[in-house]
């Protein structure tokens, strides 16, 4: 067996990304690896349920040998055999992020020998985690581009604290990736709000498109209240959808006790407008996601706003694990480009 790489999980934004990557790469090359002061930055160190679960889950798809696999852990060894494809269910057992296990098992599953069909339970609809429809809508039509064919498939809800949500997964193989160039979005095709409720008054929603109207000028006919009948507690959420020629993106803010629906809508028209006048077609979550594909092409570039702590250590734990790192360069007021040039770095 090759010697372990080691990789400090108390590097840049010290957060369960960095596990999540590490591992989710390892994976896919083969090299074990060793993920030391797991979470270090955050106020509770080490492995939460969500981390667990996708630790978990890449073990079982690729039959890895390892220890550290339990909460709370701030150490954990992973050695991976080759990714097998199938059908699995991996569900987070609280309302933890299940899109952020699906980023996690989607690289190694991707390069496997066969097509795979996965469900995930658990949260769909976090805050501080890619929602449901940022997955299907922003952030999988960028793969597609690439040659990855994966297809999202709700079938419950899942909102914080109650959870319980469920999304099904078809992942068929993909020998490489094509490298991805986003420079420019071209022209807006379609703008929609859409305030989802759940177990709550549909007043809350129609308050958040009020406000979507009054700030950011959107017609009455681009703002839509839905009411969620499939799921397992309250919710609240507004997203706002920009669709470009090139890309997509969804700004979304999350109904939250003790906040007024007018603050959670002028919270998320602040985002979509600050995305609207950079010009760039990349938000900074994008970016963040769109490092590993990159890596994993060998070339590719995008412009975006100015990089998140996420999107920073990404770039890091890539550069460790693949040897590949992405130049950084000011494109702009408030924008950069972001290049990964084929060959090595």
């Amino acid at each position: 067996m090759a010697h372990p790489l080691l990789i400090d999980g108390a590097q840049g934004e010290g957060g369960g990304q960095i596990l999540r990557t590490t591992l989710a790469l390892s994976a896919v090359t083969g090299v074990p690896v060793v993920v030391d002061n797991i979470r270090a930055g955050r106020k509770k160190p080490g492995l939460l349920r969500q981390h667990l679960t996708a630790a978990r889950a890449l073990r079982e798809i690729t039959g890895a040998a390892g220890s550290g696999m339990q909460l709370g852990s701030t150490t954990l060894t992973f050695a991976p055999g080759p990714a097998r494809a199938g059908e699995y269910r991996f569900a987070v057992g609280s309302a933890g992020s299940a899109g952020l296990v699906f980023q996690t098992v989607l690289w190694p599953l991707l390069f496997a020998n066969g097509a795979s069909r996965v469900v995930f339970e658990g949260g769909t609809h976090n805050d501080m985690a890619p929602p449901y429809p940022f997955l299907e809508q922003v952030f999988l039509p960028q793969l597609y581009k690439m040659g990855a064919r994966v297809t999202l498939r709700l079938e419950r809800y899942g909102f914080y604290p109650a959870g319980g949500g469920r999304f099904v997964a078809d992942i068929a193989p993909c020998q490489t990736l094509k490298p991805l160039t986003l420079l420019q979005r071209g022209p807006l095709l379609r703008r929609t709000a859409t305030a989802l409720c759940a177990e709550l008054p549909a007043r809350i929603g129609e308050r958040e498109l009020i406000v979507v109207r009054r700030d950011l000028g959107w017609r009455k006919n681009e703002c839509q209240r839905r009411q969620v009948e499939n799921s397992r507690g309250p919710g609240n959420v507004l997203m706002l959808r920009l669709e470009y020629q090139h890309c997509c993106e969804i700004v979304t803010g999350f109904g939250r006790r003790g906040t007024r629906a007018e603050q959670v809508a002028a919270a998320a028209c602040r985002e979509a407008e600050r995305y609207i006048d950079s010009d760039a077609p990349v938000s900074s979550h994008l970016a963040d996601q769109l490092i590993v594909p990159l890596a994993l092409a060998g070339a590719g570039a995008f412009r975006t706003m100015a990089l998140s702590p996420h999107t920073q250590t990404n770039i890091e734990v890539v550069a460790q694990l693949l040897g590949k790192r992405a130049a950084v360069v000011d494109d702009g007021p408030g924008v950069v480009r972001v290049v990964l040039a084929p060959g090595p770095n």
